[in-house]
């Protein structure tokens, strides 16, 4: 029988992100000199963790978030389907009456289960959630990889978070986070449950 222990952080602080504009899957950005502290405390509290593997996604800005723990040695691939959820024609664009409201639309939208509403050119929260399930895949068909590291973005987290604990999409809200928090959560062979939720105790 697998068993599992998922580490699950949002990557650290970029320049767009204190700036509140939107990123999304369409912006590689880097990690700012915050973000960089932020990687650093989350290094010194887990590095005793005994990784066996660290999956992230296509976007620079996670693997710079956890590079402390691959200069340690510990393997880890990319994964795409962990990508944050594409804002399409909102990416990079700072933030304005007109596109809050738009984002207080969409957000409506998923709530009341429109999972399928999108931004022009942006992802749904349904097309996420496929890619995520095949990520998931190959992150569970590894058994000899008990303890893992697992390195992604806000929204798509809250997604992630949603199928690991049978939740229907639209409980996406009910996940909250900031820059490097942490979910941590055991699989027990049969189900996932969520024994760390969004732990910042790192960051003080």
């Amino acid at each position: 029988m697998i068993k599992k222990t998922l580490y699950i952080v949002r990557h650290g602080q970029t320049e767009l992100n204190r700036q509140g504009i939107v990123q999304g899957r369409g912006m590689d950005t880097d990690l700012n000199d915050e973000g960089r502290r932020q990687a650093g405390l989350f290094f010194e509290a887990y590095k005793a963790v005994p990784f066996d593997k660290i999956y992230i996604s296509a976007l620079k800005r996670t693997q710079q978030s956890i590079q402390p723990f691959i200069d340690q040695g510990i393997p880890y691939q990319k994964l795409s389907g962990l990508d944050e959820l594409a804002w399409g024609i909102h990416e990079g664009q700072p933030s304005t009456t007109e596109n809050k409201a738009a984002f207080l639309q969409i957000m409506r939208d998923w709530l009341d289960g429109r999972l399928d509403s999108k931004f022009e050119g942006g992802e749904s929260p349904n097309e996420v959630a496929i890619r995520q399930r095949e990520a998931l895949g190959v992150i569970m068909s590894h058994p000899e990889e008990d303890t893992v590291l697992i390195c992604m973005h806000g929204r798509a987290m809250r997604l992630l978070l949603c199928i690991l604990t049978d939740h229907p999409l639209t409980a996406m809200d009910t996940f909250p986070h900031q820059n490097l928090v942490l979910y941590k959560v055991i699989y027990d062979g049969e189900k996932f449950e969520i024994a760390d939720f969004n732990n910042a105790e790192h960051l003080k």
